[in-house]
C-alpha cells in the first residue's frame, strides 16, 4: 500500500505534475488516518499524528515521488451576507463563536447548511442563500497556512524545530 510521505502546502508545487486527484467533501478531507481512495480507484494511505483537513490544492507526495493533487467536491451549503461590512464582520464573530468552520470572503461566508444557524443569522438581520460549492475553510488560529504540511512518522522524513 503506497503511503504518503508529505503534504506540500498550496502554491508550493506544479500542479501541472500531478499523477492522481484525491476528491472529497470537508469530511473526507479532514483526517488523521485513513485509506485514500483516489479517483482512478487506487488507495494510498494517510498517517498524521493529528487531524487536519486537507486544502484544495494541497499535494499529497507519495513513497513513489508521485504528487497527488487534493480536490475539494461541492457541497451543500450557505452562504451568509449583510448589509454592511460592519454587519458582516459582527455575524463573523457570532459564527466564530460556535467554532463552525468558515470560508470566508469579503463579501460572504460559507459554512455547512444548518438549519439552527440560518435561524440565527436571520435573526441577527443578515441573509441566507443555499449554495452547492467546494467547501475550503479557514485552517484554525494554530495551524500556519504556508508550513500547514505534516508528514506521518517514517524514516525518511525529518523535523526540524527552531526556537526563538
Amino acid at each position: 500500500m503506497t503511503q504518503i510521505l508529505d503534504i506540500l502546502p498550496v502554491g508550493s508545487w506544479p500542479e501541472a505534475e500531478a499523477s492522481g486527484t484525491f476528491a472529497a467533501d470537508y469530511e473526507g478531507r479532514h483526517r488523521r488516518r485513513m485509506m485514500l481512495t483516489l479517483q482512478n480507484g487506487e488507495k494510498i494511505r494517510l498517517e498524521l499524528e493529528h487531524a487536519r483537513l486537507l486544502q484544495a490544492g494541497e499535494g499529497l507526495r507519495l513513497e513513489d515521488g508521485r504528487i497527488i493533487r487534493v480536490e475539494a467536491l461541492p457541497e451543500e451549503l450557505m452562504e451568509v451576507t449583510a448589509h454592511s461590512l460592519l454587519q458582516l464582520l459582527q455575524l463573523a464573530w457570532h459564527l466564530g463563536n460556535r467554532h463552525l468552520p468558515a470560508a470566508i470572503s469579503e463579501h460572504a461566508i460559507l459554512v455547512r447548511r444548518d438549519h439552527v444557524i440560518a435561524d440565527m443569522i436571520h435573526g441577527l438581520g443578515g441573509h441566507v442563500r443555499m449554495v452547492e460549492a467546494p467547501f475550503d475553510p479557514e485552517s484554525g488560529a494554530y495551524a500556519s497556512r504556508a508550513g500547514n504540511h505534516e508528514p506521518h512518522h517514517h524514516g525518511d522524513v525529518h523535523h526540524h524545530h527552531t526556537h526563538d
